[in-house]
Parts: structure tokens; sequence; C-alpha cells
């Protein structure tokens, strides 16, 4: 093992590279191009095909941003079936590597994840969670097309990436959520969409007379039976295609 000042030199060196990347890649952008831009720059920073940036809410992943339409899809999947290695990140606060979804232990740990993944040509997730060292508010997820790992340095870059990262969006403009007292929405706009899966899981409450983590569990599984995502099938719902007391 090299020692420990050796260690702390070669962070030092690298840091700032990847700091600088960040400022340069949101520079002169709106709030709501900065997810994007973000996800952008750890694709340009480490050797993955995609990204994308989610927060958190009620153990849902409301995505942000992403790099491309492939990176946004599989971070879908994960919101749809509520598993995944974001969902693990998110919920131990710490780094989850899945290096190949197409055998072995990551294939065992999310077997639905790792099929679906594969299918749409993503066989790697690094999955780095955002916040403090004590509370988690959301995940970089990166993307590969092929299986591996990151080497040592590459992983203290996705770190210093999801530390900037963390950093940019809570310098982003805050707005009291509405009905939630002392709650704040981060990002007010930028989830819209995302608005439609709490709605429609209301909506589901409501006709089935259930609880929320029940009446969010059945729109995932009506999604997934389906071959569609928790997003989609929240707007059939919201827009009366779609009720789940006339579900067979």
């Amino acid at each position: 093992m090299r020692p420990k000042d050796e260690r702390e030199r070669e962070r030092s060196r690298e840091s700032p590279g990847a700091a600088d990347a960040v400022a340069e890649g949101v520079r002169g952008v709106g709030p709501g191009e900065i997810p994007g831009r973000l996800c952008d720059v750890a694709v340009d920073l480490l050797p993955v095909s995609g990204a994308s940036v989610s927060l958190y809410s009620d153990g849902l992943p409301v995505q942000l941003g992403a790099s491309n339409a492939q990176a946004a899809y599989v971070t879908e999947i994960q919101a749809t079936l509520g598993d995944g290695p974001c969902q693990s990140a998110a919920e131990s606060g710490a780094p989850v590597l899945a290096r190949d979804l197409t055998a072995g232990q990551d294939v065992q740990r999310w077997p639905v994840f790792a099929q679906q993944a594969t299918a749409a040509g993503v066989r790697a997730v690094y999955s780095m969670p955002l916040g403090s060292e004590t509370v988690c508010v959301g995940t970089l997820d990166l993307y590969r097309e092929a299986p591996g790992d990151l080497s040592d340095q590459e992983l203290r870059t996705a770190r210093t990436v999801a530390g900037m990262m963390t950093v940019a969006l809570m310098a982003l403009p805050h707005v009291e959520e509405a009905g939630r007292p002392g709650d704040k929405r981060w990002l007010s706009g930028l989830a819209t969409d995302h608005d439609q899966v709490y709605q429609a899981t209301g909506m589901i409450m409501a006709q089935l007379h259930i609880g929320t983590n029940e009446a969010l569990a059945r729109l995932r599984a009506h999604a997934f039976a389906h071959g569609r995502t928790a997003l989609d099938t929240a707007r059939d719902v919201v827009t009366h295609q779609l009720r789940f007391d006339e579900d067979p």
C-alpha cells in the first residue's frame, strides 16, 4: 500500500482538474441546464458511455438530467423496479459498483435490473451518492457498455465529480413545496414530469383505499408487467386512461 502522504498528493493533483472541468462545464448556463451539463462533464472525465443525476424523495428517484437517451432510460428502469445500483447507493450512502451485469454477483444481486440494463446495452453501472457523510440526497449514476472496473484514480475522479455536483445542485434555487410545511423541493421545474408519479400514486391510493407505499408498489408492478416505465404509467393514470380499481 502506498504511503498516506503519496495518496494525498495524488488526490490534490487530481481534484482541481475535475473541479475545473465541472466549473467550465456549467459556465454561463441557466439552472435548468446544469444537471445535464454536469452529466456531460462526468462522461468527458471518465471511461463511461453515459451518466444521469437523480434526487430522492420518499424513496423515489427523481431524474434531473442525463447525458443521453440510454442513460435516461436505464435510470428510469431503476425507478420503475425500485431496485438497482442507484437505489442501493442511495440507501447505503456509499458508492455501489456493478462491474459486470452479464454474469456473477451483480446479476445475482439485481437479476431483473441486470437483464433489462444489458438489453438496453449497459453492462456496468457505477453509482455515486450525492450529499454528506450522514445524508444522501441522490445519486450520480455512470453507465458503461462493456463490463469492467474503475481504477483507483477513476474512482477518485468519480467521487470528486459527485462532490462538485452536490455543491452545484445545492447552490440552485429552492422553493417551498406546496402542502409540505418546512420541506423544500430542489430545483423547481426540473422534475415536473415526476410530479405526475406522486399525483398518480395519490389517485391509486384513493381508488384502492391503500397506503402510499403500496400504491407506489402497484404503480411500479403494473409498469413492469406491461414493459413500460413508472413515469409513462403515471401519465396514463393522471390522464384517466388507466384506473387501478378497474385493472384486471
